[in-house]
């Protein structure tokens, strides 16, 4: 099942919250080999985790951690702007625009994962009236997205091959909604009706980050 968390909920849920950041240090330093902070606990955290993010989470049917990705809006802090400005025009503020960034995939985990993420996504957009997500995305996530049904409108890259760095523009539609949803093997209905129990269903709602 999809669940949407605050950073400041977190610790409600320890071992979503432990698995999360344990998976990121092993996927992307471990594994991917970027230039991340790692902790005493084995966890990958950031400036941008300390800003009460809004994280979509696959949870397991064990209650663990089956992948994760994480939002904040661009009218603050995001990484697209502080540390990939060179790959854009200009930077990106706007609080119809969220940042999407730390797509992470738990071990084992398959593809129908990694579109149920794509399809919490698109919840984020109806629910609270977001029209783009941005996000910078490796060569590898390509294949991915491509899978999935959700390729982003690419705005700058750097690199070739498998070291291109790119700045991507995503929108979701109702086709988009079914057909990432169909991959997901998640019945739209269902979709919502997670998203609901977690924010409500009074219409769009305002981003409550701080930081």
């Amino acid at each position: 099942m999809l669940r949407y968390l605050y950073a400041d909920q977190l610790a409600q849920y320890p071992r979503l919250a432990d698995e999360m950041f344990t998976h990121r240090a092993e996927q992307f330093h471990t594994r991917l080999g970027w230039d991340v902070s790692v902790d005493a606990r084995g966890h990958e955290r950031d400036e941008y985790d300390d800003l009460n993010p809004l994280y979509v989470i696959w949870e397991t049917p064990e209650g663990g951690h089956g992948g994760s990705t994480r939002f904040l809006p661009t009218t603050g802090p995001v990484m697209v702007n502080d540390h990939f400005g060179n790959l854009i025009d200009a930077p990106v503020r706007s609080p119809l625009i969220w940042e999407c960034t730390r797509f992470c995939m738990a071990p084992g985990q398959g593809p129908h994962v990694a579109a149920a993420l794509m399809l919490g996504g698109g919840e984020l957009m109806n629910g609270f009236g977001v029209k783009h997500f941005v996000g910078v995305f490796d060569a590898r996530m390509v294949r991915i997205y491509t899978r999935v049904g959700s390729s982003p409108e690419v705005l700058g890259t750097t690199g070739t091959g498998r070291d291109a760095i790119s700045v991507g523009l995503w929108e979701f539609d109702e086709t988009a909604q079914a057909r990432v949803a169909a991959r997901a093997g998640i019945a739209p209905n269902l979709s919502r009706a997670w998203f609901q129990r977690a924010f409500g269903t009074d219409g769009v709602l305002e981003f409550a980050a701080t930081g």
